[in-house]
């Protein structure tokens, strides 16, 4: 069954990305400025301007290009970068694994902190300890990340010089843009931990290994949190695919080399083939994260079909 799903998920995912990549080569080239005066300068001659444009198969109809592009999606081929004249595989295989790293230790402060939060306010609600935890979700949600990033920055890089600022290396270098780019999920994880461990305490086997003397810890541990972490584990699958697209503003605060830079950069130098195949690659992995976390969620859960 899972095997069919995923045929037909597929089959689903390639017109989808064949829309995408119209539109997105559609709206590139609406960006004001031209690459070819990036590459050359302002100063650079007519004939000069022709040759590069030639040269980049720019002289040629629209319809052209995109056919030429389209065919060389079908077989992996992504581009070359104008900037660097590297294939834009290589540009984005080179940045992957920053951002990868970025993106997972995020979500993991997420659940570690969310569900921790979301445990403690749902074991008293109404209490103080319930207060302080939606405040904290509340701050998390409200904050922008630009903000909350510079003044991370500002805070422990500065007054307190706890942890680097900018680049990536040891674990150190993790410390701050982790955070900053947690917040978000970690307020969604909080408030869905606590709701959904509110209802499940309200179960009628919840009250049954109450009554039969277990100790609560355990009550919370083996019994609700198998069925009250089924929706938070899902939102956090999908909070992880935003946070690969979502980490170019910390990636461009903390200067780190992902492909997040890599598209602030490219955006900078109109290098469109490189801005495609970010986006591309965007709407591909999410799509495979999504698909993962609706196999995941099955699984937590045998009620669900995947049908």
């Amino acid at each position: 069954m899972i095997l069919s799903y995923l045929l037909k998920r597929l089959f689903y995912l390639l017109p989808t990305l064949f829309i995408l990549s119209l539109i997105v080569f559609t709206l590139v080239r609406l960006i004001p400025g031209d690459p070819v005066f990036a590459i050359a300068g302002l100063d650079a001659t007519p004939e000069i301007l022709e040759e590069i444009r030639t040269a980049l198969g720019l002289d040629r109809p629209l319809l052209t290009q995109y056919i030429q592009y389209l065919g060389g999606l079908l077989v992996g081929n992504l581009g070359t970068s104008f900037r660097t004249y590297q294939p834009v595989w290589v540009e984005i295989w080179h940045r992957l694994p920053s951002t990868l790293e970025l993106a997972t230790a995020g979500i993991l402060v997420s659940l570690l902190l969310g569900i921790t939060l979301g445990i403690i306010a749902a074991i008293r609600p109404g209490s103080w300890m319930d207060a302080s935890t939606r405040f904290v979700s509340l701050l998390g949600v409200s904050s922008p990340t630009f903000w909350t990033g510079l003044l991370f920055v500002l805070a422990f890089g500065y007054y307190l010089p706890l942890f680097p600022i900018a680049g990536s290396g040891d674990l150190r270098h993790l410390v701050l843009p982790a955070m900053t780019v947690s917040l978000t999920s970690l307020a969604f994880i909080t408030r869905l931990t606590r709701s959904s461990l509110i209802e499940v305490f309200t179960q009628d086997y919840i009250r049954t290994a109450r009554a039969k003397g277990v100790p609560p810890g355990r009550v919370i541990v083996h019994h609700a949190l198998q069925n009250a972490l089924v929706v938070p584990l899902t939102v956090a699958g999908l909070e992880f695919g935003r946070l690969i697209s979502g980490v170019i503003v910390i990636e461009t605060i903390f200067a780190r080399p992902g492909i997040g830079k890599l598209l602030i950069d490219a955006i900078q130098f109109r290098d469109w083939p490189v801005i495609q195949g970010l986006i591309l690659t965007f709407a591909l992995m999410f799509a495979i994260v999504n698909l993962t976390v609706d196999i995941i969620y099955s699984m937590l859960d045998p009620r669900i079909r995947l049908n």
